[in-house]
């Protein structure tokens, strides 16, 4: 194989290109409707590229929400984690966090994927549920992340108006307010 002129391989930005496109076709189609084709071609990389960094379609998939959740947890301290994810999920334009929407779109349970799933939701939802000294604590933070979910599920998913144009101001003033309740330590 002959190497295009001009064009350098480099590793990292060809796993990170993958990976970013990735977490753009898994948000808006699924992870069932997105093929290998379509993320290579959006990264603008080789298909064997992609099995060579990740092994398969559902390892990639693994990955990217691994990456964005725990790139939540560990760049926010707990007071700040439902708040900024909150934001992050409403920002206009193509910076928002589309993590959310990438487990709405790609439901199921017999995978490894639905098992990463299911271990970023617990590892989430402890870190809420250190935010309140209540006995309830953990119900409270699945509370608290169901509310997450279902915005994502309305706003984005299915569009329902008026909160799929709301402004996220609006949005944030009144989830917060009212979060404050479950999670008396968030902000």
């Amino acid at each position: 194989m002959t190497e295009q002129p001009g064009r350098k391989r480099d590793a990292a930005a060809t796993r990170l290109a993958l990976l970013d496109a990735a977490a753009d076709l898994f948000a808006d189609r699924g992870f069932d409707r997105t093929t290998v084709r379509d993320i290579a071609k959006e990264a603008g990389a080789n298909q064997s590229l992609l099995f060579r960094y990740f092994g398969s379609k559902e390892a990639l998939f693994e990955a990217v929400i691994a990456r964005n959740t725990r790139e939540q947890i560990a760049s926010n301290a707990p007071e700040r984690l439902f708040s900024a994810t909150l934001r992050a999920m409403l920002e206009p334009g193509g910076e928002r966090n589309r993590t959310l929407e990438t487990y709405l779109r790609s439901p199921g349970s017999d995978s490894a994927a639905a098992a990463m799933r299911q271990e970023l939701g617990r590892e989430y939802a402890g870190t809420l549920a250190g935010l309140t000294d209540a006995p309830d604590a953990e119900l409270r933070a699945d509370l608290a992340l169901a509310w997450l979910l279902g915005i994502g599920l309305v706003r984005e998913v299915t569009a329902k108006e008026p909160l799929a144009s709301a402004d996220p101001e609006d949005i944030c003033r009144l989830v917060l307010a009212a979060t404050r309740t479950l999670l008396e330590r968030t902000e």
